[in-house]
């Protein structure tokens, strides 16, 4: 079901479990590259809950932020690596 909210823009309506999950819309998690696994930031901003995806992508934008001269960036990537693995 789609709502209109802020202006023009659609929002899906999903349901909050017992457990407190819920579900992102297909369109969003491969607009967002969110797959199974995927780590996710839940922040409140504005009076709103936010999700940020913790994606490749996401942590190669952010690298250099921490002053590490990329020893942070590549142990990040080294930990995703390691989740991947079967």
């Amino acid at each position: 079901m789609k709502y209109i909210a802020h202006g023009n823009s659609a929002m899906d309506r999903t349901i909050v479990t017992g457990k407190g999950q819920v579900v992102i819309p297909g369109k969003l998690r491969r607009k967002f590259g969110i797959k199974k696994g995927t780590h996710v930031c839940v922040y409140e901003r504005d009076g709103a809950i936010a999700i940020k995806p913790i994606t490749d992508d996401y942590i190669r934008n952010m690298s250099g932020m921490a002053g590490t001269n990329g020893r942070l960036l590549k142990a990040l990537i080294e930990g995703k690596a390691k989740e991947r693995e079967p």
